[in-house]
């Protein structure tokens, strides 16, 4: 297997990808109706090509498949600077996809609650965004080596913050194993609507959505503190 950076060039591959691995099963997108497997989805593929655009992204390559290099896997990582919650909050109010609008008004709105930025007192953070793998590919240890990887990118890039929203336990697991920590978490079945209705119904065994946290750059070191 081979580890590369996400070009540009490389798009079309990696939301194919992202088509058939990711998009319909990902437990916020599967209990909003996204989309079904293979299908794509004009509002949530370009957000993960402002991703890619960052050059900081990865892909898990099977060069051992005759004729082509099939991707097995891919973690995409962005830059997030502070103001950028809000703004794609408030864009999001001219977006025609109410199923995209209503997972990613959680997701925003519960950043700008639980403000990295302002607890951690840093101007960026290594934001990784999207971690999927290919069905056929599961089991090998390649997430757990996509994020590895994603470890070191940032902190050669003098980064001294990393965050993930995870939304499912197995995620959650990954990223606990390297040593991110819980800053906030959002159980489902409370956000709701102003009628007490659950939003996002999503299916056990995925209960809540943590946004974790790692502190690196720094010894390594990960930074215990919580939120008051």
């Amino acid at each position: 297997m081979e580890y590369k950076q996400i070009e540009m060039e490389d798009c079309d591959q990696v939301l194919e990808h992202l088509r058939r691995s990711f998009f319909a099963d990902e437990p916020l997108n599967k209990s909003a109706g996204l989309c079904q497997n293979g299908s794509s989805c004009i509002a949530l593929e370009a957000h993960c090509v402002e991703a890619i655009k960052d050059r900081m992204s990865l892909m898990a390559v099977d060069a051992k498949v005759e004729g082509c290099c099939k991707i097995a896997g891919v973690v995409l990582n962005g830059i997030l600077r502070p103001g950028n919650a809000a703004k794609s909050l408030k864009k999001l109010d001219s977006t025609s996809d109410a199923d995209f609008r209503k997972i990613f008004e959680l997701l925003h709105g519960h950043s700008l609650k639980y403000n990295l930025f302002e607890h951690f007192a840093v101007g960026s953070i290594f934001d990784v965004r999207i971690l999927s793998v290919d069905s056929g590919y599961r089991g090998q240890g390649i997430a757990n080596e996509l994020v590895k990887q994603s470890v070191a990118v940032a902190k050669a890039n003098g980064f001294r913050l990393m965050k993930a929203d995870a939304t499912g336990i197995f995620s959650q697991k990954i990223f606990r194993s390297h040593g991110f920590e819980v800053f906030s978490e959002q159980p489902y079945d409370k956000y709701t609507d102003k009628h007490g209705k659950v939003i996002l119904p999503v299916e056990a065994p995925h209960i809540k959505m943590q946004q974790l946290y790692k502190r690196i750059c720094e010894g390594d070191k990960d930074d215990k503190e919580q939120p008051h």
